[in-house]
């Protein structure tokens, strides 16, 4: 299974205002072609999969998913892992605090995903939907009706966005980071190549690294993205169908009346 690492990753996320010199400066971020996006996109298991991996080798040391159950794994249209496969996760990857021991134990599929362990390290459970990626002019939101609100495309870029600049204010080391807002941040470049293994293969370089977990938070954020596009497909067909059967009644209705003249 998956081993913990003690690298912190997302801090960037956190945005806080001495992150960055010129905070209302907006950093460049690129649109990525994700499988879930549009009203038909559906999430890739294997890359949900992988990003399960990239979250708990780099990011779990340092950020929490509060707010995700851990047996969430296990759901069709998420990582879709086997049931014995998330209960040694949780076992071996996480400890939790039962107050009826009064003790920590090993973590169990109906716990949730610990808090995050820093106290400035933000959590991730929701990071996906706070980030706007895309801003249309005037706050108008243009962009984000074409784009999407682009919070999976804000995490890749931040993770991808460092050039190599430092420079040392008060005391702190800052990153030139063409992504984050003032152009400087004070997390250090948490991706690096052949930092982690795939069992499938895939690309382990740190753009696809940081696409396979931005699409692992955006699936956490909105694990029930499926289920709502299927509802809000079946809704709309429904309603379709309705407005011809009510067409059809109507044009029935008044076909004898068309034409004749009232006195």
């Amino acid at each position: 299974m998956f081993r913990k690492f003690t690298l912190s990753a997302l801090a960037a996320l956190a945005m806080t205002a001495g992150a960055a010199t010129a905070a209302g400066d907006q950093g460049h971020i690129h649109d990525v072609d994700f499988s879930f996006e549009g009203p038909f996109g559906t999430f890739d298991q294997n890359q949900l999969q992988r990003g399960l991996q990239v979250y708990t080798e780099v990011c779990a040391a340092c950020h929490g998913l509060r707010y995700v159950p851990i047996r969430t794994l296990a759901d069709e249209g998420g990582p879709h892992l086997p049931a014995d496969q998330v209960r040694a996760y949780a076992a071996q990857n996480f400890e939790v605090f039962d107050e009826e021991l009064d003790d920590f134990r090993p973590a169990k599929p109906q716990d949730h995903f610990p808090m995050s362990g820093l106290e400035n390290a933000p959590d991730l459970s929701l990071m996906a939907k706070a980030r706007a990626g895309f801003h249309g002019p005037y706050g108008l939101g243009i962009n984000q009706f074409f784009q999407g609100i682009g919070g999976a495309e804000y995490i890749v870029n931040i993770l991808t966005g460092y050039t190599g600049e430092e420079k040392e204010e008060a005391g702190t080391t800052y990153y030139e980071n063409t992504a984050f807002p003032g152009g400087w941040i004070a997390m250090a470049p948490p991706l690096f190549e052949d930092q982690l293994e795939f069992a499938d293969g895939h690309s382990n370089d740190p753009h696809h690294v940081a696409e396979d977990v931005a699409a692992f938070l955006m699936w956490a954020a909105e694990p029930k993205m499926m289920a709502r596009k299927h509802a809000g497909f079946v809704a709309v067909i429904f309603l379709v169908v309705l407005a011809s059967l009510l067409y059809l009644t109507n044009k029935k209705l008044w076909a004898p009346h068309k034409g004749k003249k009232h006195a």
